[in-house]
């Protein structure tokens, strides 16, 4: 059994002295759920096995009646995977976290846990196309009704929840044209109205945007951004109360099959080190390229939401510390314009990705948003001009240059 020395977070008994002051997220990130074997290592243990052993048959009938701390099953719960999981609440400063294998899995299980047949579910109508297909296509078999909310009106929302509801699923910023919603007027209206609000935070991440201050219940994450963010494994992440991840949570996915990999947390823990500092040059850099699209003139429109011109500039300098690591393109002349694009670029890599640490872009219409269908591409305000771009850790100069030569007429 390991030892927890430093935790510094929530849940878990404290061996030994703490600091007597909070400390900032950032060194969180580096000493936040330290768990220890007895062979005192500096480095986190990675914690490869499938199962556990008890000293007593007694001893195992007291662990799965869960009165004592004991790890069953890696399906369960796993000393490396158990690492992450409190790493990630105190950066986040939530009461518990689950871990789950991938960012579509902690989206489903975040929803699912809370729902039966006959019950509501409204929805912000921006997200990323397998969100949409869980609320739209796999949930409504499930006998649960789906309203979605497009935009930041109040009288929309209000509307929307004028009947006790469940869950309210909320990203903010959007995939792909970074929109914004705003979470502390929805969460008190979906609050009134019985509603858990779960906020997708990828965009955004934990560095730039703390849903859970700005009155939501849940926030999920796809671990395979921003908090690996170099493109070596996949992820995701589910926080919120105690209770939450108890009661809902934790029998949901151990039963279904969600949990996360010993050697995946292994990687994602210790990425958690260095988060705050690529985020934040990501940000810095996303902001500049931003800035310079927005004066060429074979670029139609930027999204991003620390521009003036981006309809949630105000809000989003409210809500976030940074404008996210990844920009809208709408580009003049359609797929083709797009395609042609794309095609140019000799540093920026295409692919489906993004917040990783090597700059990507991709065309939404046709990859990530091509299953929803082109109304619904519409609704969302997803064109066949439209490029995303996840901006990396190279050079802005380097970058510039490239979408530069990129945009040149030849």
């Amino acid at each position: 059994m390991t030892k927890r020395t430093r935790p510094w977070g929530y849940g878990h008994p404290i061996d030994g002295a703490q600091p007597n002051w909070n400390l900032h997220p950032d060194t969180l990130a580096v000493r936040g759920g330290l768990a220890r074997s007895g062979f005192n290592e500096t480095g986190e243990a990675l914690y490869l096995t499938s199962g556990f052993t008890y000293d007593s048959a007694e001893e195992a009938a007291s662990a799965f009646r869960e009165e004592s701390e004991h790890h069953l099953y890696s399906r369960f719960s796993n000393p490396t995977v158990a690492m992450f999981e409190d790493r990630l609440a105190a950066i986040e400063g939530a009461e518990a976290c689950f871990a789950t294998g991938t960012g579509m899995s902690a989206m489903f299980t975040s929803v699912a846990c809370l729902v039966k047949a006959g019950d509501r579910i409204v929805a912000a109508m921006s997200m990323f196309s397998s969100c949409f297909v869980i609320l739209n296509e796999i949930l409504p078999k499930w006998g649960v009704e789906i309203v979605l909310v497009d935009g930041n009106d109040e009288a929309d929302w209000a509307k929307a929840l004028d009947q006790p509801t469940a869950v309210v699923f909320i990203e903010s910023p959007s995939n792909p044209l970074m929109q914004i919603v705003d979470i502390p007027m929805v969460s008190r209206l979906a609050h009134a109205a019985g509603a858990t609000v779960i906020v997708d935070n990828v965009m955004a991440s934990a560095v730039m945007q703390k849903p859970l201050q700005l009155g939501a219940d849940v926030v999920m994450y796809s671990a395979t951004k921003h908090i690996d963010g170099q493109g070596r494994v996949l992820g995701g992440a589910i926080l919120g109360t105690a209770e939450y991840i108890k009661t809902k949570v934790k029998p949901f996915a151990r039963h279904t099959g969600q949990s996360m990999s010993a050697f995946n947390a292994w990687v994602l823990l210790k990425s958690l080190e260095t988060m705050s500092m690529r985020v934040e040059r990501m940000n810095q850099s996303a902001l500049k390229i931003a800035e310079f699209l927005s004066t060429q003139s074979a670029v139609a429109r930027v999204s991003y939401p620390l521009l003036p011109s981006h309809p949630g500039y105000e809000l989003a300098k409210k809500q976030m510390t940074g404008g996210g690591s990844t920009v809208g393109i709408e580009l003049a002349g359609g797929q083709a314009a797009a395609f042609e694009f794309l095609n140019r670029l000799l540093v920026i890599d295409i692919s489906n990705n993004l917040g990783d640490s090597k700059s990507l872009i991709t065309h939404p219409a046709s990859t990530t948003h091509h299953r929803v269908g082109p109304l619904v591409r519409e609704q969302m305000g997803i064109s066949d001009s439209l490029v995303r771009l996840s901006v990396g850790l190279e050079s802005v100069d380097d970058l510039i240059i490239d979408l530069t030569q990129a945009l040149a007429k030849r």
